[in-house]
């Protein structure tokens, strides 16, 4: 028998950065975001022995291990490390088995990529081991595995986007997080697909140390960092308002207002280069736009006006920027098997 699993990545459009403690515990966090066609995809497969093997498509490496040792965290596939010890030591796992893994997006692509991963391995040990678990249960498996178990810094928007997927606006506090899903008009849909160009810019960006500056101002009680998330959950409620009244064009000024914010959250969201390709593409017909993710690089987008998209790619493509074909999709964690 072979499981597969596998999870959207996700565009953030407003409100991230408020998902991460001690922000949301304090104020109450938002996010809103969608899921689009890139996944990351799990293959699980049952072993007749005691072995465990781990393949990783997108780093080339292979590891092998007995069932019943500990996986040590050496900063090699630690996340799925993770996401194993957790199972074999709450389920009590005593067969060996193979995991190979692939993502679509390559790491500190601002796509929630990571959380991504973490989610369709839970999910392909869910299907497995046949446990009962709601995507709530299973988002914030993957949430405790990375943040705790890990300590990788971060939020809690990437584990239920991918869990759930689809157009979410998702709240969080001290107590509990809940995913609301958006039902939009399918010419909304289709009209923010046409018009949301998202672009590669290069590079990645190291999510948990641009987040851990944000941890380390938001507890020192740095005002420039505390006004800016606000002002972020404030703009994701205007963002949520603008789709659902089918506003498109407040939806990219908000986009734009929200990247001026995230800007001022901490150091190391923006660099020379990604300040150069914004202005290039305002210049050509983008209302606003964004980095997606952390920041410091990976994926950006931009909301272009009625008919200025194609203007926008080719100004983008003139700066040696790639472009990528994408579609949304309501589809969350899914898993089958292949007999």
């Amino acid at each position: 028998m072979l499981i597969r699993s596998r999870v959207p990545l996700r565009i953030s459009f407003g409100g991230g950065g408020t998902d991460v403690s001690p922000y949301c515990e304090r104020h109450g966090g938002v996010v809103m975001n969608a899921t689009i066609d890139q996944y990351a995809t799990v293959s699980l497969s049952p072993l007749g022995d005691k072995t465990i093997e781990i393949e990783s498509i997108d780093y080339d490496a292979a590891l092998k291990y007995d069932v019943d040792q500990f996986l040590a965290y050496d900063g090699h596939l630690d996340l799925i490390k993770g996401v194993v010890n957790f199972m074999k030591k709450a389920y009590n796992v005593s067969h060996g088995f193979k995991l190979r893994i692939h993502n679509d997006a390559p790491p500190g692509s601002g796509l929630g990529s990571s959380s991504a991963v973490c989610v369709a391995v839970v999910g392909a040990f869910r299907h497995w081991l046949n446990l009962p678990m709601t995507p709530y249960e299973v988002a914030e498996m993957a949430y405790q595995i990375e943040r705790h178990e890990l300590g990788i810094k971060g939020g809690r928007q990437d584990q239920y986007a991918a869990a759930f997927g689809g157009f979410n606006f998702i709240e969080f506090n001290s107590t509990k997080t809940i995913v609301n899903p958006l039902r939009l008009r399918n010419d909304v849909v289709c009209e923010l697909n046409h018009r949301l160009i998202l672009a590669y810019v290069g590079g990645s960006h190291d999510s948990s140390k641009i987040l851990s500056s944000q941890i380390k101002d938001m507890t020192s009680g740095n005002e420039e960092t505390l006004k800016s998330l606000d002002k972020a959950k404030e703009l994701a409620i205007a963002m949520k308002a603008a789709l659902l009244t089918d506003n498109l064009d407040d939806f990219g000024l908000l986009l734009d207002e929200a990247w001026e914010s995230k800007k001022r959250f901490t150091a190391g969201i923006t660099t020379p280069k990604i300040d150069a390709i914004y202005e290039k593409a305002k210049s050509a017909g983008a209302l606003g736009g964004k980095v997606s993710g952390a920041g410091g690089g990976g994926f950006m987008f931009f909301f272009a006006k009625p008919d200025k998209r194609y203007a926008i790619t080719k100004a983008l493509q003139d700066e040696g920027v790639q472009t990528v074909n994408y579609s949304f999709t309501d589809m969350g964690l899914y898993s089958w098997e292949v007999r």
